[in-house]
């Protein structure tokens, strides 16, 4: 019987799985973006999620305990010096998935997992300025005259 088993096994021994799911998140920490099946990052998330919760307080056991499960030293490192301090003030949601389409062998969904705060093209970004534009020229025709009018002046003399 299958009572209580609620995780998705993916087809792998237990130690094969825990294996699997520490390099891919070291692989995450340093790279910010991975591509894989929608299984895998969906067990992913859930193991990288409270590790960066951990990481938020920089203790000597909040770093053990992030060692035990990447096995990565400079994955530890890149997650307490550079992914913490960005995710100081978010309290979830560390992860993003994106799905990409199936994959042309078998079929399998494929998607893209990525940390939210390292994106650039979504969001991240500042907001862009709204200016209104006259049909007159106004100031804007004007401030783009005034340097090739003094440029001209340098030339003349």
């Amino acid at each position: 019987m299958r009572h209580g088993k609620k995780f998705n096994h993916l087809g792998r021994t237990a130690s094969h799985r825990k294996a699997m799911l520490s390099n891919m998140a070291a692989s995450l920490i340093e790279h910010k973006r991975i591509n894989t099946t929608l299984a895998k990052a969906k067990a992913l998330r859930s193991v990288v999620e409270p590790l960066i919760t951990k990481s938020k307080t920089d203790s000597t056991h909040s770093r053990r305990l992030a060692f035990k499960t990447l096995g990565n030293k400079y994955a530890v490192t890149e997650l307490f010096r550079e992914i913490a301090p960005k995710v100081g003030e978010r309290q979830g949601g560390y992860t993003r998935i994106i799905r990409t389409g199936k994959r042309l062998g078998d079929n399998a969904e494929m998607c893209m997992i990525e940390l939210v705060d390292f994106n650039e093209i979504y969001g991240a970004g500042e907001a862009k300025k709204t200016t209104r534009r006259s049909r007159r020229g106004g100031s804007g025709a004007a401030a783009k005259a005034a340097p090739k009018a003094a440029a001209k002046k340098e030339e003349e003399e």
